[in-house]
């Protein structure tokens, strides 16, 4: 019996347009009515999604044309949620491939492709973009099949068809100088090549779970490609875990994936995408869901290990309490546990301290997206500047994770960048120059070396400048790497900031904070451009006599103060120190806010 099911993923590099393209399908498959208001990047349904513009957790959806039904699922192109990519691959079974016309396949094209490869899912090219003045889309074509023969395609793999085309505009062609009619090639190129479903409707139930999503009636949802058999509301379904553990359980509601909603269904047939709500708590991606009690655990892919660690605390700064409405460590430990329920990638332990969590994932981007979510739900936190996890191999000596780093940008950065790689214990394996006047760069770096490299790129490139990077093994602890060379300017006093201070601090350094700001004592107020903190009173008031007037102490103009994303001062800030993240406020902190503490514990560290 034919499945009229076919099941794919989109994969590309960050902002190569593969949200985009989904929005157009769905406008194909008639999800939005005549009068309905097409809204743009409909997939990236969180606030933080939209703002950054990429893609932070894989998300389904299904469109129906011509009798089939399209289950699509998008993935995140940024290495830090690669976790997200590699467990869907086991809900598909083709991949539609979207690389830029101008750029070429970049470093999580690479990343994605070689999980789904791996997999043996069929890919479908897509070159969007074409219509951009520097496009090549035949180049890309040639770079597009040289990646295929470097990540080992199998013959059937090589043989992917192409399509052309802009996902902004809606057309796609089959080759770069096709009619630009719409998205229909793409469609019948979908239901011609990826294979229906390898899922057996006469067999008794199972399905492995691939993702996880919350509902607010029935709680988890497990989520996952059925393999064999049906699904509905009131079976019995038995749970096995990884570790072999079983738990017997009633279906109390089936979800269906369908345009921009989730939907209650009727329950799912093999082939389907379903969500699944059996009132099971603990149920975790990767288990295994059967109709019968002698169900055997599915294989699950192996996930790439956390390689960062942050330390979450309650906020104890002076201001504490002031901003947000969940304060307490049982507060931030309670959301904490209930990320893990969703996000796989990440790891959660109570340390030693008390309010204190040590919190490991694959990159700073990740946990910085996580304190982000938090503090638009109201929490406030402390967190400290991300670390790398260290190893001891079997002759004890000390390893650290390294990572493959891809750079381009025009050539007249190269030697700036070389020099920034060098200083962060990055090895040169690969460099060349294109036509176009950019230079690509692959080197192999200390995932150390990587944090605040970001945006010291943007710096060094003023913005021309992209990178990737993807975890390639545990090596050799590679040394000392100074990132910061600057010290700071530390408060001495609390109190709202004055305009005549902080006038006298300009001279000393560049100044985080404007007039008329609360601060405290320990709180990072400016940068000193020498290696040493210097403290400073940025409260200080101008004592007026008979001959003086307050008029022109108010007129002083100042530069506009640093501005700090949460991603930036989590890099910026060095181990003594921490950032305070609270709803309205990001504050840099001393980590013992008291100078004479922080003197004696100095001296201390050095006896």
């Amino acid at each position: 019996m034919s499945l009229k099911i076919r099941n794919l993923a989109i994969i590309a590099h960050v902002d190569h347009g593969k949200t985009t393209l989904v929005d157009q399908l769905l406008q194909a498959g008639g999800t939005y009515r005549e009068n309905q208001e097409k809204q743009e990047r409909a997939m990236d349904s969180m606030d933080l999604e939209r703002e950054k513009g990429i893609t932070i957790k894989a998300k389904n959806t299904a469109i129906h044309w011509e009798g089939y039904t399209i289950n699509i699922v998008d993935t995140p192109g940024h290495a830090d949620f690669g976790a997200e990519v590699e467990r869907v691959m086991k809900m598909v079974d083709g991949v539609l491939l979207v690389v830029d016309a101008t750029g070429g396949p970049q470093a999580q094209t690479r990343f994605v492709l070689r999980k789904a490869l791996q997999q043996g899912l069929k890919p479908i090219v897509v070159v969007n973009k074409i219509d951009r003045p520097l496009s090549t889309p035949e180049k890309v074509h040639d770079l597009v099949l040289e990646l295929f023969l470097d990540l080992d395609a199998t013959e059937d793999q090589f043989e992917a068809p192409f399509l052309y085309g802009s996902a902004r505009d809606g057309y796609f062609m089959d080759s770069p100088e096709g009619d630009r009619v719409d998205c229909t090639p793409l469609l019948k190129k979908i239901v011609e090549y990826i294979p229906e479903p390898d899922a057996d409707p006469e067999a008794p139930f199972s399905m492995l779970v691939s993702n996880i999503d919350w509902d607010d009636y029935v709680g988890r949802v497990a989520i996952g490609k059925v393999l064999g058999g049906s699904v509905k509301k009131g079976d019995n379904v038995w749970l096995v875990r990884k570790d072999g553990t079983k738990k017997q359980s009633k279906v109390m509601k089936t979800f269906s994936y369908s345009g921009l909603a989730t939907h209650d269904s009727e329950g799912g047939t093999a082939g389907t995408i379903v969500g699944i709500a059996a009132g099971i708590e603990d149920i975790d991606i990767g288990d295994t869901l059967g109709g019968y009690a002698e169900i055997e655990a599915l294989p699950f892919v192996a996930i790439d290990p956390p390689t960062v660690q942050m330390q979450f605390s309650i906020n104890d700064g002076p201001l504490a309490g002031k901003d947000g409405k969940h304060v307490t460590s049982r507060a931030i430990r309670d959301r904490l546990m209930r990320e893990l329920k969703t996000n796989i990638s990440i790891a959660v332990e109570d340390t030693d301290l008390s309010g204190v969590f040590n919190v490991s994932a694959r990159g700073a981007m990740q946990i910085a997206v996580l304190v982000e979510t938090m503090r638009r739900e109201g929490y406030e936190l402390l967190v400290s500047r991300p670390t790398v996890i260290m190893r001891r191999d079997e002759g004890g000596q000390l390893q650290e994770p390294f990572e493959t780093l891809y750079v381009e940008a025009p050539d007249e950065y190269t030697q700036g960048i070389l020099k920034g790689l060098a200083n962060r214990k990055g090895l040169l394996e690969h460099m060349e120059t294109e036509a176009s006047g950019r230079t690509l760069i692959q080197a192999n770096i200390p995932t150390r070396g990587l944090i605040g490299f970001e945006t010291e790129l943007v710096n060094l490139t003023s913005g021309h400048g992209i990178m990737s990077h993807l975890f390639k093994e545990y090596g050799p602890h590679a040394g000392d790497i100074v990132t910061r060379i600057t010290g700071t300017l530390v408060s001495m006093e609390k109190g709202l900031t004055t305009t005549y201070s902080l006038q006298a601090l300009e001279d000393r350094g560049v100044l985080f904070v404007g007039p008329g700001e609360e601060v405290y004592t320990g709180m990072l107020v400016g940068e000193n451009p020498r290696a040493e903190d210097l403290i400073v009173n940025p409260v200080k008031e101008k004592h007026l006599d008979n001959m003086r007037s307050s008029g022109k102490d108010k007129s002083g103009k100042l530069s506009p103060p640093k501005d700090f994303s949460l991603e930036r001062a989590i890099e910026y800030i060095e181990q003594d120190e921490l950032v305070e993240a609270t709803p309205n406020h990001l504050r840099l902190r001393k980590r013992i806010l008291d100078p004479n503490e922080r003197k004696r514990m100095a001296k201390a560290a050095k006896a």
